[in-house]
């Protein structure tokens, strides 16, 4: 029973981290598509002085200039990549915290297909936040390969 409990625990650490990513996500889809055809400097701006950010900062600059070469074209395919990631962040999620075996053979699939885009990233600007959630994956698509083998030997016997 305590094998099954701490397995259990495990899963749903997983689960609550695809979920609240997932979440994040489908906001950030939201914000994205409810920006197209507006004014993205007016916006920006508006959130500044919402915020009571200092407008000669370096770090609002630097996201006014990303901001100011979204078009609404590439604001679609912004939303439209995020709603379709989020969905996927949302399916493992559920799935591993209703405890389906499929979830975890699919969160395995899924983490893993991004590590060499990951490593990519790392290597071209090279960041501890970018290295952390390399770990974390990593970590992930261990620990559910551990899960996987231990429920098909316990099924075998």
């Amino acid at each position: 029973m305590p094998e099954r409990a701490h397995r259990s625990r495990g899963l749903w650490v997983i689960a609550a981290f695809k979920l609240l990513k997932g979440l994040a996500l489908l906001a950030v889809g939201i914000g994205a598509h409810n920006l197209i055809n507006k004014d993205l400097d007016e916006v920006v701006n508006r959130w500044v002085d919402y915020f009571r950010i200092d407008p000669n900062n370096h770090y609002i600059h630097r996201l006014l200039e990303r901001f100011t070469n979204l078009d609404p074209h590439r604001l679609k395919e912004l939303s439209f990549g995020t709603f379709f990631y989020a969905a996927v962040l949302l399916t493992e999620g559920v799935g591993l915290a209703t405890g389906k075996r499929w979830a975890e053979y699919f969160t395995i699939i899924v983490t893993s297909s991004f590590i060499p885009l990951e490593i990519y990233e790392i290597a071209r600007h090279m960041t501890v936040m970018k290295v952390v959630l390399l770990l974390i994956n990593l970590a992930v698509v261990a620990y559910l390969a551990v899960e996987v083998r231990r429920y098909r030997r316990g099924a075998g016997e």
